[in-house]
């Protein structure tokens, strides 16, 4: 757990680089900032607002329901389905920083009565059974050691007949133990599972009706493209965290758009239902 922790510390998207961003857009520029205004910088995952937006509509989530957004970072999709779909969500966030972040932003856009942050452990949940009728999750799970535990606490919060939607890595047959060694040291990912294995992890759990699509050809063209955008604000990274950290990141970004292009590394989005 640590490990993640840290990750996240060291993050290049940071709750300073989001609001660094707004400025430089904004200039002078007074007034209210809406939601809207962040939308273009807080969303630290892949697809942008359209996989929010195609997870939201995988689990019903419509106006007054209530939806629980797990490891939910700086809070950028818990302040789109708020805004947008007029839900109520609860972003339960491990990272202090970011929780404490993800807090400061959605006040700052004045979605606080909308969007409420907890931070908790995702495998025991500080949340009481069958409170939400919607558990949504983007990018998150490969840092989780214990997938079967964060799922059965998923179901365990879910209504009866509860949606959970997510999108997470998923490991191809070719993928092999160095390479998974290596992105556990350099991302915290931890026990990478198939789609087939998913599967039958969101079974064991108690949910039915699953779907499991394969994203590996959608992923590799946004992981181009944000290798591209990573290495186009070189001069402006270095600025904010230095060469090596620059570096680092750099090499990341490469090392897994070879594995996905290589067939070693895919995406996945599941949804099912509580039974």
């Amino acid at each position: 757990m640590s490990d993640v922790i840290e990750f996240y510390d060291r993050h290049p998207i940071s709750e300073a680089q989001v609001r660094a961003a707004l400025a430089r857009r904004r200039g002078r520029a007074g007034g209210v900032v809406t939601p809207d205004d962040l939308f273009d910088f807080d969303q630290d995952h892949y697809g942008g607002l359209a996989a929010v937006d195609t997870l939201a509509r995988l689990a019903g989530v419509g106006p007054g329901t209530r939806v629980l957004d797990l490891c939910a970072g700086l809070g950028g999709p818990a302040r789109f389905l708020a805004s947008r779909r007029s839900c109520q969500v609860v972003a339960l966030e491990l990272n202090a920083g970011r929780a404490a972040g993800t807090a400061r932003l959605t006040a700052m856009v004045g979605l606080q009565h909308r969007v409420r942050v907890v931070r908790g452990d995702a495998t025991r949940l500080p949340l009481a059974g069958a409170r939400f009728d919607a558990c949504l999750s983007q990018e998150a799970f490969l840092h989780i050691e214990d997938k079967a535990a964060v799922l059965r606490e998923a179901h365990r919060v879910l209504t009866p007949g509860g949606r959970l939607a997510f999108t997470d890595w998923v490991a191809r047959p070719a993928l092999g133990d160095g390479e998974r060694r290596r992105l556990r040291e350099w991302m915290a990912a931890t026990t990478l599972q198939t789609l087939d294995t998913y599967r039958a992890l969101l079974g064991a759990a108690g949910f039915g009706g699953i779907t499991a699509e394969d994203l590996a050809d959608e992923w590799r063209a946004v992981l181009r493209a944000r290798l591209e955008m990573f290495r186009a604000m070189r001069e402006e990274t270095v600025a904010r965290l230095g060469q090596a950290r620059y570096t680092e990141y750099d090499q990341l970004y490469a090392f897994f758009v070879g594995l996905i292009e290589a067939g070693k590394l895919g995406g996945g989005r599941f949804s099912a239902s509580a039974l």
